[in-house]
């Protein structure tokens, strides 16, 4: 095995497949220092957060920093996959990343994971924790099971949940999807309002200087553009086809920049290839520099996506979004849809009748009101956490 570094690839979007590497250590942070009351000494409650894929890490983020507030221990372990490490850096967010992905080959996803597993075990076994969550990483449900850690999975999209023979003790998702769609025991099912973004968007402030450092003005319309998932299990080709012909009608207005955020350096490197033209024309820019992506949906007037988070970014932000993503369609996606929130693409022909390249009308900030998802996150947690300290018999925090 070869060392790793974290590393800050030029678009913030990369991934690499290979033999894992030793731990690697990011900047571990002091715990927040335990409560005590009455003079009594009380046991911090530990929480083991995993970060499985790069929209993780500003989901998480806040999550940390509000169970850290309320006096928890919180210990982060990572996967070096697609922009993990590059956005860990980015947010400045402490992290032990263990494990790399293993591409979109079933077998090795399988094998992949439970060598993950394994790896998991020693970080886990030392920290002793008493909740461990993830949002959606099989490897950490697998290492908690055989080290007796209750665990929570948190999930938007039902179609990619399945973890074989094992299912996670506590299930998180939003209030739109079916409680029997992820989870066996409805009675163990944890839901929360709105979306996955909606815990991480309100602390969003939005800043133009990234996007001027392109040589985008705001009188230009702005594209942004991330192609479909073609490494996930669920991918469809048809997705390629639409994007491609989204780059086409797009490449037709003089007015229009679009900016694409690939999903790994391979990915980028195809792009680069296949449309050297518009690239060359200055019709479509590929970021050659880190760019907060939450930021970048803000200033654009519309977004067109794969699927995945980008999209439903957008979608709480206000921001036209419109998905070339051929696969199973989750609930979410279908709410937002059904709500005008987003816009399927389903044929070339929608294309060019259902894309509307506009300017939109932007406020100098979004309108994030009354979003509760965060708060019902951490309740929940706490409350996991307080059931399982009164099991046991032990004193809380």
């Amino acid at each position: 095995m070869s060392d790793t570094t974290v590393r800050l690839n030029p678009n913030l979007y990369s991934s690499s497949v290979s033999l894992d590497p030793p731990p690697v250590e990011v900047q571990e942070r002091e715990p927040a220092a335990p409560h005590s009351t009455s003079g009594r000494k009380r046991r911090t409650r530990k929480v083991w957060i995993d970060i499985d894929n790069s929209p993780h890490v500003p989901f998480f983020r806040p999550i940390v920093n509000e169970l850290r507030k309320q006096g928890f221990e919180v210990e982060l372990t990572g996967r070096d996959i697609y922009q993990v490490c590059e956005l860990l850096k980015f947010f400045d967010l402490p992290c032990k990343v263990i494990g790399r992905g293993y591409g979109k080959n079933k077998v090795l996803k399988v094998l992949g994971n439970c060598l993950r597993a394994v790896q998991l075990i020693p970080t886990a076994s030392r920290f002793r924790a008493d909740l461990a969550i993830s949002h959606g990483s099989r490897a950490q449900v697998l290492a908690s099971k055989l080290l007796g850690i209750p665990t929570v999975l948190m999930h938007d999209y039902e179609h990619s949940t399945k973890t074989g023979f094992l299912e996670a003790d506590w299930t998180f998702m939003p209030d739109v999807i079916p409680s029997n769609a992820m989870s066996s025991r409805a009675d163990m099912v944890c839901k929360y309002p709105g979306l996955k973004e909606d815990v991480y968007v309100p602390q969003f402030v939005p800043d133009f200087s990234g996007l001027s450092s392109l040589g985008i003005s705001q009188d230009q319309i702005i594209v942004t553009l991330r192609p479909p998932a073609t490494e996930a299990h669920y991918h469809n080709p048809e997705a390629e086809q639409l994007f491609a012909e989204v780059l086409r009608f797009m490449s037709e207005d003089p007015r229009v920049r679009g900016i694409v955020l690939p999903r790994n350096q391979r990915q980028g490197d195809q792009l680069r290839k296949d449309w050297a033209d518009l690239i060359s024309d200055g019709c479509l820019i590929i970021p050659s520099s880190p760019l907060d992506g939450l930021n970048l949906v803000w200033f654009s007037d519309l977004m067109v996506s794969g699927g995945g988070t980008m999209n439903r970014e957008a979608a709480a932000l206000g921001v036209p979004v419109y998905s070339v993503f051929r696969g199973k369609i989750g609930a979410v996606d279908k709410y937002l849809a059904e709500n005008g929130r987003l816009i399927l693409l389903e044929s070339v022909k929608d294309v060019r009748s259902k894309v509307i390249l506009a300017q939109r009308n932007r406020p100098s900030r979004p309108d994030c009101g009354d979003r509760p998802a965060l708060q019902t996150i951490i309740n929940n947690i706490t409350s996991i956490l307080e059931k399982k300290c009164l099991a046991n018999g032990k004193t809380s925090r």
